[in-house]
């Protein structure tokens, strides 16, 4: 196995399902070789690990031995079972039929048991994701107190979410050197999903809680570590580990509380949030599109809640 697989196996706790072991030494090479050759995202490669995980641990439970003895039929009778619902079903029967695709490539399998087995069909016309009104979201940042460090990271932070539309993944991962000035323009640089980078124009009331914030915080010595760093323990100093995802989520439901608001909303509400915001105010769907830096326009309507707002206030016109 190569370094790069170890490294990765390891440090997520990878391990080898009996039902594949036992098929033998190439197997588990290959086995460990699905999860870092070709997946390079590292939160798909987790949720397609559990995925495949759960499935095995069903065939074992099932009487299986080896993947050899895994047939078609197997395969729909796990997926008619499935508890999930049906985006988590596709998904996890997507993660199965790539395992076993890439498994039959490499000689391991003499065919690909997942390959016609089918899912039950579903669209989805609106995300399922709650996105606050753009009152609440004002409402939040103007209830963080910034007269110390800490409270003006926080606002920066919401502030760089609710204004550009990015996933949590890539506002986290953000450097001093990622906000940029170009002539009189002030340009934020994102690191998206699938290598991908974007730069997009910084909104004025952005440009100023960011700038607060660096101007606070003296980070221009430091350009490439992180923007949005944690704190000492319980002091309000910033140390040199960026925050993580999980203590962006933490920080924000405690926003949420502290401002009175409902606890229901995630990150991700506010991608959902200022893509709405922007097309409420005649933004077109192209340049959300390219905003959110969504592959698919498709994608984008799914962020867009002005139909649930339309929605209520006909409901409202039911009068007794």
């Amino acid at each position: 196995m190569s370094e790069a697989a170890l490294t990765v196996t390891k440090a997520e706790s990878f391990q080898v399902p009996a039902i594949v072991a036992e098929v033998g030494p190439e197997a588990t090479k290959r086995f460990f070789e699905f999860f870092t050759v070709p997946i390079r995202n590292k939160n798909t490669r987790t949720a397609y690990y559990h995925a495949i995980g759960q499935f095995l641990i069903w065939c074992s439970r099932a009487g299986f031995q080896s993947l050899e003895d895994i047939e078609p039929i197997t395969v729909a009778a796990y997926i008619e079972q499935h508890p999930g619902s049906p985006p988590t079903v596709k998904q996890h029967m997507a993660a199965i039929r790539m395992l076993f695709s890439w498994l039959t490539e490499k000689g391991i399998l003499a065919m690909n048991p997942a390959r016609e087995v089918k899912t039950q069909k579903f669209s989805r016309t609106e995300g399922k994701t709650p996105a606050p009104p753009h009152q609440e979201v004002q409402r939040l940042l103007d209830s963080i107190d910034v007269t110390h460090l800490v409270g003006l990271r926080d606002r920066a932070l919401l502030a760089v979410m609710a204004y550009t539309f990015a996933r949590i993944g890539a506002v986290v991962s953000l450097t001093p050197q990622d906000y940029l000035q170009v002539g009189k323009r002030s340009l934020i640089r994102f690191r998206e999903k699938g290598g991908k980078e974007k730069e997009i124009p910084v909104h004025h009331k952005l440009e100023e809680y960011l700038d607060v914030y660096l101007e606070a915080a003296k980070l221009s010595d430091e350009p490439a570590n992180s923007l949005f760093r944690s704190t000492r323990g319980r002091s309000r100093e910033l140390g040199t580990d960026g925050l993580s995802r999980k203590d962006a989520w933490a920080m924000l439901k405690r926003r949420l509380r502290d401002a009175g608001l409902s606890t229901i909303y995630s990150n991700h509400s506010f991608r959902a949030a200022g893509i709405t915001n922007y097309l409420e105010n005649d933004g077109t769907l192209e340049v959300a599109q390219r905003i959110a830096g969504h592959a698919d326009s498709r994608t984008t309507k799914l962020y867009d809640r002005r139909g649930q707002k339309v929605l209520l206030e006909d409901m409202e016109r039911i009068r007794y």
